[in-house]
């Protein structure tokens, strides 16, 4: 995903926002030497992780007014950190993806001395995995553990989404694959399904039956790559694109996946008059709405690259390229917050209580931002 997002950034497609309100809030963390894609809160709220390009993770303890204490670095990959994830019930046990075309799980509490890369800061260092992930053969941009704890899904730039048991390391299957790299994964709270979404020509967002380990239906209607996804109840989906909509599907009692066959193209006909005449075009494709998509919200001002659920507050998080944050409940056509932060934004998290949100960003910061308007 990155890899278009420094694109755009490279042909100069910034927008300029209005000047917005400055509220008080806390000083932004530089997190990393270099950009900062991914933010993770542990299950009990106490822990932030990031993940940088530098190569690195690191976990910080989160203060009661959202300050930051770095504690752990885990080093070994080899390439930039693409996504990072807490097991849901075991604080201790970490997921990371990286474009070394590796995912690995980590024990943190397996630590040396604090002599590495954190020394200065008097950070014990991680430096062996538990488990390597091992068989996708390009970037993996995303992974996320289920939350009954069973299983580890990834899905990367070689179109993939698999399948992991977390206590062992090894693949439990290869699901399927997309027709474009996948840039995001999440299961449902319920952990019965998985949904996976990302570039390629239809812009899908799969859903997949995780128990019989099946794609069960498809969500169709953006019209441009799908940068993130997120359960918002069992059956409910929220998903960011490109496109920049933000769009909520409903995915219970989905009709049988019909397999869809190749369509053989008719040849274009020519003006027997003038053969060197260009043929007809194709008139533009009827996109019909999916019945699963509930609402659309938006559009918002510049592409989303993240978005986050807090259960807690009933309330989206979106971060996008110009650094834009935005706090949205699922019934309103606007945002009930914006926050501005001066650096492109590629990464958004709820503490656990909802109350606050942190945003990784190019600059190797991590800001945080009360969610709530003031």
């Amino acid at each position: 995903m990155t890899r278009c997002r420094l694109a755009l950034f490279a042909i100069g497609v910034f927008a300029l926002l209005p000047a917005a309100r400055v509220t008080a809030q806390p000083a932004p963390v530089k997190a990393h030497t270099a950009l900062v894609h991914c933010v993770a809160v542990s299950p009990d709220g106490k822990t932030l992780a990031t993940a940088g390009f530098d190569n690195t993770v690191k976990l910080w303890d989160i203060g009661a007014d959202g300050a930051l204490k770095p504690t752990k670095i885990l080093t070994g990959h080899t390439g930039p950190v693409y996504a990072v994830a807490f097991h849901p019930t075991d604080p201790k046990i970490v997921a990371t993806a990286s474009q070394d075309k590796t995912a690995r799980i980590w024990d943190v509490s397996n630590v040396k001395k604090a002599d590495g890369k954190g020394a200065a800061d008097g950070v014990a260092e991680v430096a062996a995995p538990k488990f390597e992930l091992k068989s996708h053969t390009d970037i993996v941009d995303t992974i996320a553990f289920s939350p009954d704890g069973k299983s580890l899904a990834t899905g990367g730039a070689d179109k993939s989404v698999k399948l992991w048991n977390q206590t062992d390391g090894k693949e439990l299957k290869a699901l399927g694959a997309h027709d474009g790299s996948v840039y995001a994964v999440a299961f449902s709270p319920d952990s019965k399904l998985l949904a996976s979404a990302g570039a390629g020509k239809d812009n899908l967002v799969r859903i997949w039956d995780v128990k019989e380990q099946k794609e069960l239906t498809q969500l169709r209607g953006h019209e441009q790559p799908v940068t993130s996804v997120v359960f918002s109840g069992d059956t409910d989906v929220v998903t960011v694109s490109m496109d920049r909509t933000i769009r909520v599907w409903n995915v219970k009692n989905p009709p049988p996946l019909k397999k869809e066959e190749p369509k053989k193209e008719e040849p274009k006909k020519v003006d027997p008059k003038d053969p060197k005449k260009d043929p007809p075009k194709d008139e533009p494709k009827k996109v019909e709405k999916d019945p699963k998509e509930v609402k659309q919200l938006g559009p918002t001002t510049d592409d989303p690259y993240s978005v986050a659920w807090s259960p807690g507050t009933k309330t989206l998080a979106v971060c996008g390229y110009s650094g834009q944050i935005t706090i949205w409940t699922l019934d309103a056509d606007k945002p009930k917050a914006t926050k501005v932060v001066k650096s492109p934004g590629y990464c958004v998290a709820f503490s656990g209580d909802g109350k606050l949100v942190f945003s990784g960003h190019d600059n190797g910061n991590v800001a945080i931002n009360p969610a709530a308007a003031k």
